[in-house]
């Protein structure tokens, strides 16, 4: 291994989300994360489908390479044991258990620090492992609720909506391996490892951003704006000729460009709408000029142009022409794996690339408790 972490292992008794896409983050880096998953049935996401490729869930593959499954009973002492001996020997232990779960099959912080002093140990919860909701049991979904976020996305006058993934769970995987990467550079500094303690809510809150500083500033709650964005116009979604296409003008300098791409020059001089502020004031008035304008080009003209002058614009594409798109392929953001059951799969790449330690693809998906002997035997007696 080659990656920016070789030489690190983690220790993942996490499942279904956050923990796993975390995981295989540290994974993609090149750490050495064992998959720690229930005899039989595994980690919950493995029945979550179809679609499945030779019996593996679509879902699952999706954020479970580079890891080595091992299959333990936590509930039995001995492979609550195991799991802690494993533990002895990793610089990270991640976990998403209920709230106090761990501790109670031996495998909370407290107790896996006197063997392991250096362990940074990461947990994953609905709510935190403190405050009046800690044993409430959390879900992507219930926590968009919850969060706020689902009451500002949707149609203006529609019903609350979610987002199409789940991009609370996401979110927190991400700001898990930043934490777990900044404790181990404080390890570097102190010798010592410390407790991460994550949850869904506090996540989601802060993906409120600034819609959320809105309120703090003003008092006032935001409501739904559909495509449209509260502090940006125009910034949304606008029918051209032949399909929908998303433009976003996030300054004056582009609003004038582009009135003169719409020969709509009158538009740039109407005091109305000259500075952003004037703009979002009067948004009713000018949305439905806007949308005529629009009509009157295909797409390609608007995209093309709003391009060549520097305005984000493009095209609102399904998923697979977003996997068909030369820029994609370019990216290597699809990648193909040699897989032991599936023959070989195809995954979503990483968006990490390095110029000196480049990630690497090393392990597919592993089946469910494929790499049990072999992790074991390369510890004596753990067997």
């Amino acid at each position: 291994m080659s990656g920016p972490l070789r030489g690190i292992r983690v220790l993942d008794l996490s499942r279904v989300l956050a923990g796993p896409f975390c995981t295989m983050i540290l994974g993609d880096l090149g750490a050495d994360v064992i998959k720690v998953e229930r005899p039989e049935a595994g980690d919950d996401t493995r029945e979550w489908g179809p679609p499945f490729a030779a019996g593996e869930s679509a879902y699952y593959l999706s954020v479970n390479r580079n890891k080595r499954s091992v299959s333990l009973d936590l509930k039995t002492k001995a492979g609550a044991g195991i799991a802690r001996d494993l533990a002895a020997e990793s610089d990270v232990f991640i976990e998403n258990f209920r709230v106090g779960a761990a501790a109670k099959m031996g495998l909370g912080y407290e107790e896996l620090k006197k063997t392991n002093p250096r362990i940074v140990y990461c947990s994953i919860s609905g709510y935190g492992q403190t405050g009046p909701y800690r044993d409430v049991p959390g879900y992507d979904f219930i926590i968009q609720a919850m969060s706020g976020l689902m009451s500002i996305t949707g149609e203006s006058g529609g019903e609350p909506m979610k987002l199409g993934v789940a991009t609370v769970d996401l979110t927190t995987g991400l700001y898990a391996a930043v934490a777990i990467l900044a404790a181990l550079r404080e390890r570097d500094r102190s010798g010592l490892g410390q407790r991460i303690d994550l949850s869904l809510m506090d996540s989601a809150i802060s993906w409120l951003a600034n819609v959320g500083s809105n309120y703090l500033v003003s008092g006032e709650v935001c409501g739904r704006y559909g495509n449209a964005h509260a502090n940006i116009v125009p910034y949304q979604v606008f029918l051209a000729k032949d399909r929908h296409i998303a433009v976003g003008i996030g300054n004056d300098g582009q609003w004038r460009k582009f009135c003169e791409i719409a020969d709509a020059l009158d538009l740039a001089s109407d005091g109305r709408f000259a500075t952003n502020p004037d703009r979002v004031k009067n948004r009713g008035e000018l949305i439905p000029l806007l949308e005529k304008i629009f009509l009157r080009r295909d797409s390609s003209f608007w995209i093309e142009n709003l391009w060549r002058e520097g305005i984000p614009a493009g095209p609102i594409n399904t998923v697979d022409k977003v996997f068909a798109d030369p820029n994609t392929a370019a990216r290597e953001m699809v990648i193909e794996m040699a897989h032991s059951a599936a023959g070989k799969v195809r995954l979503i790449g990483s968006p990490m690339k390095f110029s000196g330690t480049p990630v690497e693809y090393r392990l597919p998906p592993p089946l469910l408790g494929e790499h049990t002997a072999s992790v074991l035997k390369e510890r004596p007696g753990l067997e």
